[in-house]
């Protein structure tokens, strides 16, 4: 079941390439689809486990069986349904994300919402496809259900409410992340301890690639006109990464430029110069949440923010002759040695 109807690579994963899936050994390779895009899984290990690769496929069905909007039996498609004010029990799975994404709504002052979705929608970037330009009277409509402010949730985040019927939350921002934590933390319950996990861009390494490679090396891209350049590579270890951009998902009418980045607040396709956020973090699920969130605040804002929260941030800007500028926090200057 197809789980997000866009999506786009921001990373450049090189412990990944083809040319290292052609090695024997001594590495396990595991690739396949979820959640409307792909997983590829490199582990460093001397001795092949067959039984692996249907263990990882039915982690990842059961986290598409709770998170899917395309799947009407889903659990999220359970609780859209649902009437307001009647609570709502939910997986741990989902109480875990839940409660990071409710934490992140709040940190980003609203730039990161899970309840977005039915925008997103109304400007032909969702699941219904592309349409015209909506008109002010169905943006406030739509407005008025859209918040995740909307969502009352019991202590401990296992359960959950609606405040309105008609609000809609997408996981589409948050859940290939949180896919990524889920499969590195069964590889290590399975006893590995050197891998990386990358879903869809977003990728969590644990341990090291070699004897002669302290991590694996992962290269961070910076959107161009005519092609990508791969301005970082950063030696990632016990770390995560996720990466959201605008620059593969957009229309135009007329001379004017509309981003599938939608604002919470106004409605409206964001109109700052952010081309793309790299986000570096403990957990790929609030670095995926995060790298949203500040797709949403704009390269000045969003700066602050990742300065605020110790946050290793990467930025890049598109400027009015079309070149790509790039910020760094704080904290990614440490991390990239610059």
């Amino acid at each position: 079941m197809r789980f997000f109807k866009f999506f786009s690579i921001f990373l450049v994963v090189f412990a990944l390439g083809c040319y290292l899936f052609a090695e024997k050994s001594p590495y396990q390779t595991i690739s396949g689809a979820t959640m409307g895009t792909y997983y590829n899984i490199k582990i460093k290990t001397n001795k092949e486990n067959k039984l692996l690769s249907k263990k990882i496929n039915e982690k990842l069905k059961e986290i598409n069986k709770e998170m899917s909007i395309f799947d009407p039996q889903s659990e999220i498609s359970r609780i859209n349904n649902a009437p307001k004010g009647v609570w709502i029990e939910l997986s741990p799975h989902m109480a875990a994300l839940m409660r990071s994404a409710d934490t992140i709504y709040k940190q980003s002052g609203g730039a990161f919402d899970p309840t977005v979705g039915r925008l997103v929608d109304l400007w032909g970037f969702g699941k219904s496809g592309p349409r015209g330009i909506p008109s002010d009277e169905e943006i406030k409509n739509v407005l008025k259900d859209t918040g995740f402010d909307k969502i009352k949730f019991s202590s401990g985040y296992s359960r959950l409410q609606k405040k309105r019927a008609e609000t809609y939350i997408d996981l589409s921002a948050i859940a290939k992340g949180y896919g990524a934590d889920i499969i590195a933390a069964l590889l290590e319950e399975e006893g590995y301890r050197d891998f990386v996990v990358e879903i869809g861009g977003e990728v969590v390494a644990r341990g090291r690639k070699s004897d002669e490679v302290d991590g694996w090396n992962i290269g961070v891209v910076r959107p161009g006109k005519l092609h990508d350049e791969t301005p970082f590579v950063v030696a990632l270890k016990n770390f995560a990464v996720a990466t959201s951009g605008d620059y593969r998902n957009f229309f135009y009418q007329g001379d004017r430029r509309y981003s599938h980045t939608i604002s919470p607040q106004t409605g409206r396709p964001v109109e700052h110069g952010l081309a793309s956020v790299t986000v570096f973090h403990d957990s790929c699920m609030d670095a995926d949440a995060i790298a949203t969130a500040i797709m949403v605040l704009g390269e000045d804002r969003g700066l602050r923010f990742a300065d605020r929260h110790n946050l290793p941030v990467i930025l890049f800007v598109r400027e009015k002759d079309d070149k790509i500028k790039t910020l760094l926090s704080g904290e990614a200057k440490k991390l990239l040695g610059v």
